[in-house]
């Protein structure tokens, strides 16, 4: 049975939406190659997931002794977080409501076999 290796990015300033787009590019990729391809990735939830998965690295070397170059993306995935509601008043004595939505990333690593 392999160990996961979990990290997790709590409250991310992007949409859940926004944020699968990028973690959809390093599911099942291997640690190190996940790394360099969100580095050349212009999204803003690039930069929060990569550090997310140096984290998770850490993680695994520190706490379970693994070696970076045998750690691959198991499981990612970008789930919502609660959205923070704001409101303008519009013309005419409307109301106009305004979303920040949010998102809660994690990660999982495996050994490869």
């Amino acid at each position: 049975m392999a160990t996961d290796i979990r990290a997790k990015l709590s409250n991310l300033d992007t949409s859940a939406q926004k944020a699968r787009l990028v973690v959809d590019l390093v599911r099942g990729k291997p640690a190190e190659e996940a790394l360099t391809i969100l580095k050349f990735i212009p999204n803003k939830a690039a930069k929060p997931v990569h550090k997310l998965i140096q984290s998770a690295i850490a993680n695994a070397e520190e706490n379970f002794g693994v070696s970076r170059d045998d750690l691959y993306v198991h499981k990612i995935f970008a789930d919502e977080a609660p959205t923070r509601k704001w409101r303008r008043f519009g013309a005419r004595g409307r109301f106009k409501p305004i979303l920040r939505r949010k998102s809660h990333v994690t990660v999982i690593l495996r050994e490869m076999e």
